[in-house]
């Protein structure tokens, strides 16, 4: 896959736009989401683990092509400390050529502002690695699973009922989704190491895009 312009200014318009689905080391429903009007709140054990991906169905970065492409962000806070701040590490799908990559680095990091740095990006506070990797994601509802090579896998489970709409902040309160339990949650880089089963995983969708016009 070749992108058909170069990807260049923080002041481009971009949209990012597809299937979300992630997994965390808390209890399900995870306390961090909201329920119905109900805010969300800390983790379950202090420090949060956590693995997310993004399948693009449709999306561009200025005249580059971005559809089809994968992510996946794994990281690590602790939410018991207000200012805590997450250490990460980002997967970026090797298919895609030098500018798309570094268009969906930038993107998923915040770098250029929009969606992704107001729902999540702000609070990264280190990147202990970035990348390119043969991502696998399949979103099907019901046999949801994740890979990037030796780092990253996780996979989805049982549904797990909540009394109302449950919401997370990273695809956006605005799509609700659905709560499972995770089947696997493994997570393998030199700062960033767990192995964790029935732990809980959402899925639902996601459109994030640029502040420019």
């Amino acid at each position: 896959m070749t992108s058909r312009a170069t990807y260049a200014s923080s002041l481009m318009p971009w949209r990012v736009a597809g299937s979300y689905f992630e997994a965390c080391n808390c209890e399900a429903v995870c306390p961090c989401r909201r329920i119905g009007k109900r805010e969300g709140g800390r983790p379950s054990y202090g420090v949060c683990d956590f693995a997310l991906s993004w399948h693009i169905l449709n999306g561009q970065a200025g005249a580059t092509d971005l559809k089809d492409l994968m992510v996946i962000l794994a990281g690590s806070y602790d939410g018991g400390q207000p200012d805590s701040r997450w250490g990460v590490a980002l997967y970026v799908d090797e298919r895609g050529d030098e500018t798309q990559r570094q268009a969906l680095t930038d993107i998923f990091l915040g770098r250029l502002g929009g969606t992704t740095m107001r729902n999540f990006a702000a609070a990264i506070g280190e990147v202990y690695s970035i990348r390119p990797a043969r991502v696998e994601l399949d979103h099907t509802p019901g046999r949801q699973r994740v890979n990037a090579g030796v780092y990253v896998s996780f996979e989805g489970g049982d549904a797990v009922a909540a009394d109302g709409p449950v919401a997370c902040g990273i695809p956006g309160y605005d799509h609700p989704g659905q709560e499972q339990r995770a089947n696997l949650m493994s997570v393998h880089e030199p700062r960033l190491d767990s192995e964790l089963r029935g732990r809980c995983a959402f899925a639902t969708d996601f459109d994030y895009r640029s502040d420019a016009e």
